[in-house]
């Protein structure tokens, strides 16, 4: 799939605004802060920043903050998304949802403090599927690895996607049947 607009071109590095512009996702779901390393359709390199004030450790777990896996996952797939949503040709009408997970193996907690250095590589790519084997590491030892699959589906609000956090219920509850 040649796109010769896309915004990757030459890129090596993207900061949190041009992260914005490719992932519909903002705060407190956004969870990569820097891509620092890009080889279109093939690899990518992102950072995200682990900080106290994330919301999700005010409960997971009082005393004993660990920053969930399903996020780590998620900061896995999101990756992926600054790096094969600006292939699609008609990016601001779709979305690249989850339509699987393999392997996912956790290997050491993350903590407020921690630099996760995410490498996702992709296995396949297709026009509107993708599969990609992901890594997150803290200081070079291995928090968790996963391979994860995503399907492009239409956007159904075709808001713009700065628009805020309304989301469509079978978006909120994971469930897309897109024929």
């Amino acid at each position: 799939m040649e796109n010769s607009d896309c915004i990757l071109e030459g890129r090596q590095v993207l900061e949190i605004a041009e992260i914005m512009g490719i992932l519909p996702h903002r705060y407190p779901f956004l969870l990569i802060d820097r891509v620092v390393e890009i080889e279109r359709k093939t690899r990518i390199v992102a950072i995200k920043n682990v900080t106290i004030n994330e919301p999700f450790f005010q409960g997971h777990f009082p005393g004993f903050p660990i920053m969930p896996g399903a996020l780590v996952v998620e900061a896995i797939a999101q990756a992926g998304g600054v790096l094969l949503m600006p292939e699609v040709p008609d990016r601001h009408k779709k979305l690249m949802v989850f339509t699987g997970i393999e392997r996912a193996k956790f290997r050491r907690p993350v903590v407020p403090g921690d630099q996760l250095r995410i490498e996702v590589k992709v296995l396949n790519w297709k026009p509107r599927v993708a599969r990609m084997e992901g890594e997150a590491t803290v200081d070079g030892k291995l928090a968790c690895e996963a391979t994860v699959m995503c399907q492009l589906v239409p956007r159904t609000d075709q808001e713009p996607q700065n628009a805020g956090p309304e989301a469509t219920p079978e978006l909120v509850s994971g469930v897309v049947n897109r024929e």
